[in-house]
């Protein structure tokens, strides 16, 4: 089992225990440049918001995407969206990736921001 198809069959464990409860889920996504954050609705099927350092407005203040700066401010960003769209309480899914690093500086923001999970 190669690095890859560890990180799928964690995720997919995780997905799994998150689609039992039935509850919204914060998706965390990275690359080497770039980190991405969703939140995904009950069902799976519909995504309720998202950002990244993609985005326009982040890219004209970071330098480099793939931070722990860069994650914080996602972090903070997609607080504010789930704010927006009445969402309080979601389930942290990391997507088998490390709770380390950027992943945690974006969940230690979101939680800041004011998302439970």
């Amino acid at each position: 089992m190669n690095q890859k198809q560890g990180r799928q069959r964690r995720a997919r464990k995780t997905r799994a225990k998150i689609a039992e409860l039935k509850a919204v889920r914060l998706l965390v996504h990275r690359t080497n440049l770039h980190i991405y954050a969703q939140i995904i609705d009950a069902s799976g099927s519909k995504v309720l918001a998202s950002a990244s350092t993609l985005d326009k407005a982040v890219r004209a203040t970071l330098t480099n995407g793939g931070t722990t700066a860069a994650a914080t401010a996602i972090g903070k960003q997609i607080a504010e969206k789930a704010k927006a769209a009445g969402i309080e309480t979601v389930a942290f899914d990391r997507s088998g990736f490390k709770y380390h690093g950027r992943v945690k500086a974006l969940a230690e923001a979101a939680r800041e921001g004011g998302l439970k999970f």
